[in-house]
């Protein structure tokens, strides 16, 4: 079942935003994560598993409260995206790491620059796409304290778009409550009036002002 909420919450975010994912999540926890992908599974397998106490990433950046809202409802979707060793430590990866275990050697390896390393060093795995997937950066933080979530796609040639302004605003959207249309492209949210500032944000802290870019960058 997708969650329709109207136009007029789509000026929420941060924790308002998650308390909406788990209000709907809490109506059937057991529903798929995607729609049209079975891998990532359901919202909660069991009962939820509350995580609390994860303030920083080993960078020593602050964890978005967004994301600390949702772990203290359930950790196990971010646990099988491997956020987590079994102690509980949070276990970034980069983005070429995290290519190469998705994609395999070949696209895998597209994204394995060390320049692009170094830009993308903290990275988490979230769930989304088919052939493309959604990647939680850390780095320069918005006005929001909230880091992008990545889009990587190695249809035609590979590249690395902004997809969302924060996890709080993937996490609404895959939950099907964001209450935003949508368009074509990745990045579309860039245009939208209540996110587009917050994505523009990331843009000039990651891309030089662009929403993204292919590997003839890299």
């Amino acid at each position: 079942m997708r969650y329709k909420i109207g136009m007029v919450l789509s000026s929420n975010h941060g924790v308002t935003l998650v308390d909406l994912v788990i209000e709907s999540v809490r109506a059937d926890p057991g529903r798929l994560v995607l729609d049209y992908n079975k891998w990532a599974g359901p919202w909660v397998d069991g009962a939820p598993a509350p995580l609390t106490g994860v303030e920083t990433f080993p960078s020593g950046r602050p964890v978005p409260a967004s994301v600390r809202h949702w772990l203290a409802y359930d950790s196990g979707l971010l646990r099988r995206h491997k956020w987590f060793d079994d102690a509980g430590r949070l276990t970034p990866r980069t983005i070429g790491e995290i290519a190469l275990e998705e994609y395999g050697e070949g696209w895998g390896a597209c994204y394995a620059s060390p320049a692009l390393a170094e830009r993308f060093a903290e990275c988490f795995l979230l769930p989304g796409g088919s052939d493309s997937r959604r990647v939680l950066a850390t780095g320069t933080p918005d006005a929001s304290g909230e880091y992008p979530v990545l889009a990587l796609d190695v249809d035609d040639l590979p590249c690395v778009e902004l997809m969302y302004p924060g996890f709080d605003v993937y996490l609404a959207d895959t939950a099907g409550v964001l209450g935003v249309e949508r368009g074509p492209g990745y990045s579309s949210l860039g245009s939208d009036r209540t996110y587009g500032p917050r994505m523009r944000e990331h843009a000039r802290n990651f891309f030089g002002g662009e929403y993204g870019e292919d590997m003839t960058s890299w």
